[in-house]
């Protein structure tokens, strides 16, 4: 057996892959193949349902070997899919005499815990809809940048409820700006919806071994799931 990226023949045997192919390893440059590679279109079926997958709590490696594709394809295919995810978010067309909103954020990290990321959110309290999302610190800078991104309207018309970090009071107009505890109830979604963040995203649970490893890929999914939680609720009301 001699390995096909340096042509060693100092190679043995190394399990098994996920189509029960038997592995090898070379010892010279560390790298695994299998004999005679049989390279296989992915199904579009198959896709979809790791597009499914995505959306609930499983790591890559539990979706890779629920479907039987390598990790190394499936972490390819993530990539390029979080990538391509937009970042504006599709918000439904309200009236502005009653709009008010939720906000509050959550922790996450990438790489290790060093490296903090806050999650910074806005909630239609009526619709339950996110309609501000933004990831990075905590800082009065990055309050700002979910408010930026806020539909017109909210940002002229909306009522804002929030807990008492100090960087709120900079971002949103005082006259519509009510600063609560969570007992008041006024923060009630925003705190359900964090909740629902954490179980279903699985890069955001505490103590997680899913933990994003790069930015772009955290933020990806992030919104990923966003786009999906916000198209749900407007299927549900255009059914009504």
């Amino acid at each position: 057996m001699k390995c096909p990226y340096c042509h060693s023949d100092d190679c043995v045997k190394n399990g098994f892959n996920s189509s029960n192919t038997p592995k090898f390893l070379c010892k010279e440059c560390r790298r695994q193949f299998v004999e005679n590679p049989i390279q296989s279109r992915i199904p579009d079926e198959t896709k979809e349902l790791i597009d499914r997958l995505l959306l609930e709590r499983i790591s890559l490696a539990g979706i890779a070997r629920v479907v039987g594709v390598s990790e190394r394809w499936l972490q390819n295919y993530v990539n390029e899919k979080y990538n391509s995810v937009p970042l504006e978010l599709k918000v439904m067309v309200k009236s502005t005499f009653s709009l008010a909103i939720e906000c509050g954020e959550l922790w996450s990290f990438v790489g290790n815990s060093d490296q903090k990321q806050w999650v910074w959110l806005a909630i239609d309290r009526d619709t339950r809809e996110i309609v501000g999302v933004h990831i990075g610190d905590r800082s009065a800078k990055a309050a700002q940048a979910p408010w930026e991104p806020l539909p017109k309207d909210y940002q002229q018309y909306a009522i804002s409820y929030t807990d008492f970090w100090e960087a709120y009071p900079s971002v949103f107009p005082e006259a519509r700006h009510h600063a609560v505890g969570k007992g008041s109830g006024k923060t009630n979604h925003i705190e359900r919806f964090n909740c629902t963040l954490r179980q279903r995203v699985s890069r955001l649970v505490r103590k997680t071994l899913s933990f994003s490893k790069i930015i772009e890929n955290h933020i990806g999914a992030i919104f990923y799931f966003i786009h999906h939680y916000n198209a749900t609720l407007r299927l549900k009301a255009e059914s009504l």
